[in-house]
């Protein structure tokens, strides 16, 4: 019988050895970010962003913004946006339906908006309650005319993020990022 950690030690062998092989994605969408001039990155604490969020944090160049609520980091984005500043919403698929009514902000004032969203209700999902907004999350974007791209391996994330980048600080077209579960890893709760 393994030990009881051992899809957590699969887990963390597997991320060294994607790192190993150069395809830590989450490296990949930090570097992206910096080469993009990002300088505000706002997220809510989840598991999926962990390695992002602490590279954040330990950047020279970008304020990271802990949020109670997604939705606050709409707002964020459109006074980063106003003060001269481009930014990065980073959230869980759960927590789009959060923000449907501030994604209007976005449409209107046609604001530059970027978020990248850790897929929840996916592949190898046991957590029956995620599985509505993770199956709902393309859809509600689309409804509020935010652009949705899709990165399933670690192979495409850095293409994925430099291309919606380029079509949110170039070309003004609001977009979403989801980083499939597959790519990201179930949890097992």
């Amino acid at each position: 019988m393994p030990p009881a950690n051992f899809e957590d030690k699969l887990e963390m062998s597997n991320r060294t050895k994607l790192q190993d092989a150069g395809l830590d994605w989450a490296s990949d969408i930090f570097n992206v970010l910096t080469n993009q001039d990002v300088r505000q990155v706002t997220y809510v604490p989840d598991g999926g962003h962990a390695r992002l969020i602490t590279l954040v944090h330990q950047s020279g160049t970008m304020r990271a913004i802990t949020l109670t609520t997604e939705e606050e980091g709409v707002a964020l984005s459109a006074g980063a946006w106003i003060g001269g500043d481009r930014s990065v919403l980073l959230m869980q698929s759960s927590g789009v339906g959060n923000c449907v009514n501030m994604l209007s902000l976005i449409r209107v004032c046609k604001i530059p908006f970027l978020t990248i969203v850790a897929m929840r209700g996916e592949w190898g999902e046991v957590n029956e309650w995620q599985v509505p907004m993770g199956s709902a999350t393309p859809a509600a974007f689309g409804l509020m005319d935010i652009c949705v791209l899709r990165a399933d391996s670690a192979f495409e994330v850095a293409g994925v993020i430099k291309a919606a980048a380029a079509m949110v600080f170039d070309g003004g077209t609001p977009t979403a990022v989801l980083l499939s579960q597959r790519l990201i890893g179930a949890k097992a709760f």
